[in-house]
């Protein structure tokens, strides 16, 4: 009686989701749902269902159905993260999980004069990049994750750190957001700072049709960005990070929530589009000629630059063979039309994947092999740069900053192990398209060479302020085990990502054990923008604010390795 109880309660709890968003979308089956339990680059794990809502008021249904059913909810947007923190890890939960997709929860509105954004959970940051464009402005971030379609909402959830220098990790404390106490009951939280109505059912409603004017937006304290981190970066002598992801600083309401919260709005600041910029691109054979680039500019310059941006020689070889197509295609096709393309992709990979005739990552080897036919895709003087030198930095300043910085690069340079030049506007998208191609490298050459290689170890980490010896030295027991190092990052924050591909067989646990252990004595931090996922073990601190925000454990349990089970028991 018992188990039929339990299957009349499951086609019950089936039965009021498909009511709420309708049957296309809820997925059951394994090939439907492989690409949202599948991370991008690390993690998956089984999933009763996967829903996709419509509207905030179908997702308010959705969770309440979740909630009473006593259902793990894990939200997703686009499912582009790094370190698994959108997906289910493993097959040990106590609970049925079901998947949240946001994507289809899609809408904008641009407020105070186009100086603030509310978004919705499944608007991205290339779709908030076009509606600002108009205004001459910007979201927070304009490189990186923007070109996969990741949501301007996962950003903030997931304190995302981006590469511009005056701006710091992306955040807010004006939210919407659904919670539950610790008695179980779901609540809708409004910190968005406008007057929407009383009860939730009003409030999503009149958000989803955008019934509200000036006259509801409060005028508040509360921030919709990071003030201080232009002043907090220039402090070079300062031995803590600039930033990182545990910093108790940002963790706020939805900022650094990592899933802990479900979240149905943010209000964000938007930011002036510096225009006329100018891009240097710096080779050196010495780390540091770049150390001493860092810290003079920061401490003496009037105006900061707009992004520095660090490439070894090593990643730069990978991306320029590993990243090709996708430099093609950002380059001929923009990045608006991306997400759809990783979404056939992804849908080509689960068929493909369920036929024992075809190889694993189809697409990835496909597409590998099509790139061998196109012409050298980089200009001239990048390659030029990359037989002379081992260390690259691609400096953007703004039209201000181009003479202070090019009169100190020559004085830098009238002796030393480097050079520099001055990019046309081509070479100097060329170059940022060439760094943004770093981050999937490591992924296909794992793809394309896995008969001979194994896992990848991914690690973003941020170094003290007054760090002088940055790079990296690797201990001599990984020398046989790490076969490829890719290094790069956001130089003048001090953010390294670190990509290890590691020889077949070894445990990828002990490799990243082993590399964050130098770290640690380095003084440095992780993760530093892609949050733990279940990548990394969050600290205590963290784990007590997992605690608070989601006292019975039911949004996206083991985030930053803590428990998974109700009420967080054997944490």
């Amino acid at each position: 009686m018992a188990q039929k109880q339990s299957a009349d309660s499951a086609q019950c709890f089936l039965a009021s989701i498909v009511k709420a968003v309708g049957a296309a979308h809820v997925l059951l089956e394994p090939k439907a749902m492989r690409r949202y339990v599948y991370g991008y680059r690390f993690g998956s794990g089984a999933a009763l269902a996967v829903v996709r809502p419509g509207t905030l008021l179908q997702l308010w249904h959705v969770l309440q159905a979740c909630i009473a059913a006593g259902k793990i909810v894990v939200a997703q947007a686009s499912n582009t993260g790094l370190t698994g923190g959108s997906t289910p890890f493993g097959d040990d939960y106590d609970r049925d999980v079901v998947i949240i997709n946001m994507m289809r929860v899609k809408n904008l509105y641009l407020i105070k004069d186009g100086t603030q954004v509310v978004c919705f959970p499944g608007t991205t940051l290339d779709e908030l990049e076009k509606a600002l464009k108009p205004l001459g402005r910007e979201p927070h971030s304009v490189i990186g994750s923007s070109c996969l379609g990741a949501s301007a909402l996962g950003g903030v959830c997931n304190n995302s750190g981006g590469s511009l220098i005056h701006r710091g990790p992306a955040y807010t404390e004006l939210a919407l957001f659904a919670q539950v106490d610790g008695d179980g009951r779901l609540h809708l939280i409004n910190q968005l700072g406008i007057d929407l109505g009383r009860t939730p059912e009003e409030i999503l409603k009149r958000l989803d049709n955008g019934r509200f004017s000036d006259a509801d937006i409060e005028t508040t304290d509360r921030l919709a960005s990071d003030p201080d981190y232009a002043r907090y970066v220039r402090d070079i002598d300062a031995d803590t990070p600039a930033r990182f992801n545990g910093d108790s600083r940002r963790l706020y309401g939805a900022s650094g929530s990592a899933g802990k919260v479900i979240v149905f709005a943010v209000r964000l600041d938007t930011f002036k589009a510096e225009l006329n910029t100018k891009t240097f691109y710096i080779g050196s054979n010495s780390a540091g000629d770049l150390t001493k680039i860092r810290r003079t500019m920061l401490a003496t310059f009037a105006s900061l630059p707009i992004a520095a941006e660090y490439v070894h020689r090593d990643a730069f070889d990978i991306a320029e063979r590993y990243g090709k197509d996708t430099f093609l295609l950002i380059k001929h096709l923009g990045t608006a039309r991306l997400p759809r393309l990783f979404a056939i992709k992804s849908r080509i990979d689960a068929f493909a994947g369920s036929l024992p005739f075809f190889p694993r990552d189809l697409t990835d080897r496909t597409l590998q092999f099509i790139s061998r036919f196109f012409p050298p895709h980089l200009p001239a003087r990048l390659k030029e740069f990359r037989d002379k030198y081992e260390h690259h930095l691609l400096l953007k300043v703004s039209n201000d900053g181009v003479g202070e910085t090019s009169a100190f690069l020559k004085t830098l340079f009238s002796t030393g192990a480097g050079d520099f030049f001055e990019c046309t506007n081509g070479e100097g998208v060329a170059a940022f398209l060439h760094r943004f191609a770093v981050a999937g490298a490591a992924v296909r050459y794992r793809a394309v060479h896995r008969a001979k290689v194994g896992e990848i170890v991914a690690l973003d980490i941020a170094l003290p302020r007054n760090t002088i010896e940055w790079q990296e030295r690797l201990p001599e027991s990984l020398g046989s085990v790490v076969l490829k190092r890719l290094y790069y990052g956001h130089f003048f924050c001090q953010v390294f990502h670190q990509d290890y591909i590691i020889s077949k067989g070894a445990h990828w646990s002990a490799v990243e054990h082993s590399i964050l252990e130098t770290v640690q004595k380095r003084g440095g931090k992780y993760p530093a923008e892609h949050n733990f996922g279940h990548l990394y073990p969050a600290g205590e601190a963290v784990a007590e604010h997992y605690r608070k925000l989601d006292p019975c454990n039911c949004f996206n349990p083991g985030i930053g390795q803590t428990s998974k089970r109700l009420r967080w028991r054997g944490a």
